[in-house]
């Protein structure tokens, strides 16, 4: 009699990149272990490029360079003593060159966020593998940091819807564009040290910072409480290194 075919369970089904993507919001376990099945991270990325370069147009349509660079002039108080000084052809050429660098920093903003996905993936590696006797491929943490921080996609789509909404040019801020942290809603009168530190504590930051820990525990084969330590602990050096560089700023 022919042997009978046992299906195999739908968990163990492999997903394909857009499944991927959606259950990285409803269900990020199933996207994490299937990482180790394939450690394809293309789609994630591709999502946060378009958000950035729609963001970019939303900000050159409806705000526009010069008026973006003026608004960080703005929150930097030294800086703009330093241009107010210069004759009026040398404020001239400071303004235009520092319109130039925010405009082409923020379209490099796709290459510079790879970059920083290879730094990161490599920096969680060696603390998981190394330092807590973890097995995961740098591959496989290069794919867990592109799906884990997919909620920052969501906070550029804010930054756009709110660009759109008619927000007032002279009041947007490029460095924190949207109300997903405390700093947003604090007053630029206070100490620059504590916005960068309430400015730290976004939603989406903490969401991708959840999804990590649980991605870095599912590819590592590690606790969950030995990912977090890994994943949180450097996030707080990171935020005590804003905060420092806030001060003597």
């Amino acid at each position: 009699m022919p042997e009978a075919v046992t299906q195999p369970e739908a968990s163990t089904q492999p997903l394909n990149q857009v499944q991927r993507v959606v259950d990285t919001f409803i269900a990020p376990s199933k996207t994490f272990q299937d990482i180790q099945r394939s450690a394809n991270w293309l789609l994630p990325y591709i999502i946060g490029v378009v958000v950035t370069l729609a963001l970019g147009f939303a900000i050159q349509q409806k705000i526009g360079w010069p008026q973006t660079y003026q608004n960080i002039l703005k929150q930097a108080p030294k800086q703009m003593q330093r241009i107010e000084q210069l004759t009026p052809e040398q404020q001239t050429r400071a303004v235009t060159m520092g319109t130039n660098i925010t405009k082409m920093t923020f379209w490099a903003t796709p290459v510079l966020a790879l970059i920083v996905a290879l730094i990161a993936a490599g920096v969680l590696l060696g603390t998981i593998n190394f330092g807590f006797g973890g097995r995961a491929k740098f591959g496989q943490m290069m794919a867990v940091w592109m799906f884990a921080t997919l909620p920052w996609a969501i906070q550029g789509l804010l930054g756009i819807v709110t660009v759109y909404a008619g927000v007032d040019p002279e009041a947007f801020n490029l460095k924190n564009f949207v109300g997903t942290n405390i700093g947003y809603y604090l007053s630029q009168d206070m100490p620059k040290w504590l916005i960068a530190l309430a400015t730290s504590i976004d939603a989406t930051t903490i969401w991708a910072l959840i999804l990590l820990t649980i991605g870095c525990a599912a590819i590592g084969k590690v606790k969950r409480g030995q990912a977090a330590a890994a994943v949180w602990g450097w996030w707080v050096i990171i935020v005590a290194l804003k905060v420092v560089g806030a001060m003597f700023s």
